[in-house]
């Protein structure tokens, strides 16, 4: 699967630092994979010249962290009519079918609507949105329709078959492709993950191999969602021992040579995801994927940035629906003669709820707005997907359910229904803590490949297993690299902090915050580097520590900029107000003051009296098992 002739940093320093051949060699397949990717992109819009990058290792570039909301007028229609038809449908409680899943000519409608093309180019009979605009309809059916909606078009249309076809596919495979996929007669997913092979992609068993005009495709899935005879799937296969991309049309029916392995699954309940099951099915070998550099890795990881912001727009669209489905039950609750809205720490829920909303709003817009500029966005979209992931899993567990009480476990409630979908975001598009470290890796690559490398690389020419900087035999070996990095060093020193300007004066003294402390960032991950130095790999808390600080840090600076946008809204600066509160204690280990629980208080009094247009519109939930 991998080629030795073939090496990368990551590659190099496991195998100097003591792992395993097979452990080295399954990273460097990942580690070129990404490198592979990078290249797609056009140099100013790679990972080290990406704003986070460079607020971290350079000075925060103030314009590249603006976004602004896509402005209702320019709503397309063909989501227009989705979302009436889901409403329609909605009303005439035909939403699903008999097996609780969401309805055939339902899913047959929003095709003929236009749903399912919405990300593809109107060349191929799509909708042609820009990936901003996409978000915020994301964003939108889950508040107003039904989150399993967007989930569903997330997936066909960011790391199904449209993104693999659309940036690798050739001219005759889109043209084959995207028309069934734009119409909606065929929805699509990514078949990857094994019963063996999760977070690890490496470890993909499923081979293809060439008879004739066709490939032999064998092996088994797991955890697909849209997957279903009839559907198409880009099925990540070993083809001559190396990973690669095939577009397979599923059979309508089941054959001895393929199948769909149904199981119980707790989350994703109203979508189909299933197992699939391939012996020796034919595929065409016109559906082989080949990418200009690289291999199906490369395709994999591609379209994993959209699917990241995706599910953050998603999860902001669910915080609505839940923090709507609060509103009418804390007005109605009474305990001890007044409605538990009055009750401070209900009035805390409420803010700390309306403020989540905001900062995934702000990540949402900023992310799809950098990938529409060009931007791979991989360390940008990391932030957003564990932000939004873990922003509904908090509100959902921590608020919803204890406002609630009892009730929310009552069959037909909200969070009792759809708990496992409210969780299962934390673990899609990559596990948090996982991602963390990605996230770590990205934001230090370049720095190890100019200083870490050549010292490590020093260090085993001369026989050392580690650098000590008080033994002046070290010192003197390696000299040279020791003074390029204390050039760079001293630099670091001397780096002084971008000023916040151009703020709401509730906010600019938390944008300075974040910008004061990113300053910082580099050398204190630099300093990681150089204190475990080889077994750096191993210290994988340390990692997660390190990058969920700093990405707390570009959460406050991105949400300042966002709530900063005219018009001007000012319980959208309260929000902002209270999330970057929340941040900094979090980040500086300080007790919550008066003055933070007077902002929050009068958030949530905001969000009670109707103020909070976030959620306009919303659909409120019925209260279940009235006292009166």
């Amino acid at each position: 699967m991998v080629d030795n002739n073939e090496k990368s940093l990551a590659e190099d320093m496991l195998r100097i630092g003591g792992k395993s051949e097979e452990e080295a060699k399954r990273t460097g397949a990942v580690d070129r994979a990404d490198d592979d990717v990078e290249k797609f992109f056009a140099e100013q819009y790679r990972t080290a010249n990406s704003p986070v990058h460079r607020a971290v290792w350079r000075r925060i570039k103030g314009s590249k962290f603006n976004s602004s909301p896509v402005e209702n007028k320019h709503i397309n229609e063909a989501f227009s009519r989705s979302i009436v038809t889901v409403q329609n449908y909605k009303q005439r409680g035909a939403l699903y079918n008999e097996q609780d899943k969401l309805s055939d000519s339902l899913i047959d409608e929003l095709g003929k609507a236009g749903y399912w093309g919405l990300l593809i180019d109107k060349e191929f009979g799509g909708q042609g949105l820009s990936v901003r605009e996409f978000m915020d309809y994301l964003k939108r059916m889950s508040a107003y329709g039904e989150p399993t909606l967007a989930g569903m078009s997330s997936v066909h249309g960011c790391i199904g078959a449209v993104d693999p076809v659309r940036t690798f596919g050739n001219e005759e495979q889109k043209k084959r492709f995207l028309t069934k996929l734009a119409s909606g007669e065929s929805l699509s997913g990514f078949a990857l993950t094994e019963p063996g092979a999760g977070s690890d992609l490496t470890a993909i068993k499923t081979t293809a191999v060439l008879d004739g005009d066709n490939y032999l495709l064998t092996g088994e899935k797991l955890f697909i969602t849209n997957a279903l005879p009839g559907r198409t799937m880009g099925v990540v296969c070993l083809v001559d021992g190396k990973p690669a991309v095939l577009i397979v049309e599923l059979p309508k029916e089941h054959n001895e040579n393929f199948e769909v392995v149904h199981y119980g699954l707790h989350a994703l309940r109203r979508a189909h995801n299933n197992g699939l099951r391939f012996k020796n099915l034919p595929v065409p070998k016109e559906n082989l994927l080949v990418p200009p550099h690289g291999d199906g890795l490369t395709i994999a990881y591609h379209g994993l940035n959209r699917g990241r912001v995706a599910l953050c727009a998603n999860a902001s669209g669910v915080l609505r629906k839940m923090l709507k489905s609060i509103m009418p039950w804390a007005k109605y609750r009474e305990t001890y003669g007044a409605a538990i809205e009055t009750r401070e720490l209900v009035k805390r829920r409420i803010a700390r709820t309306a403020a989540l909303i905001v900062g995934c709003d702000a990540l949402e817009t900023w992310c799809s707005t950098l990938l529409d500029e060009g931007y791979r966005g991989e360390l940008e979209c990391i932030i957003a997907k564990i932000f939004g992931s873990e922003a509904q899993k908090e509100v959902a567990i921590e608020y919803v359910m204890k406002t609630h009480g009892g009730r929310s476990f009552l069959v037909g409630h909200e969070f009792g229904d759809n708990l496992h979908d409210f969780l299962a975001p934390c673990i899609y598009e990559g596990e948090g803590e996982m991602l963390c470290m990605a996230f770590f890796k990205g934001l230090v690559k370049e720095h190890g490949l100019s200083f870490m490398a050549p010292i490590a690389k020093r260090l085993e020419i001369c026989g050392l297993k580690t650098f000590n900087p008080i033994n002046p035999v070290h010192v003197f070996k390696l000299r040279r690299e020791i003074f390029n990095y204390s050039f760079w060093f001293l630099g670091q020193l001397f780096k002084l902090p971008e000023r916040a300007k151009n703020m709401d004066k509730r906010l600019v003294k938390h944008a300075q915050f974040a910008n004061n402390q990113l300053s910082k960032a580099a050398l204190e991950l630099s300093l990681i580097m150089v204190k475990h130095q080889l077994k750096l790999a191993d210290r994988q808390v340390r990692m997660v520590e390190l990058s969920q600080r700093i990405q707390d840090l570009i959460v406050m600076y991105v949400t300042c900029q966002y709530a900063n946008q005219t018009p001007y809204d000012g319980v959208k600066m309260a929000a902002a107000d209270v999330l970057c509160r929340d941040l900094t204690r979090k980040l500086t280990g300080k007790r919550i003051s008066d003055s933070d629980i007077a902002a929050m208080r009068k958030l949530a009094d905001y969000v009670i009296a109707g103020h909070f247009k976030e959620i306009e519109g919303v659909e409120e939930t019925e209260i279940l098992r009235r006292y009166k």
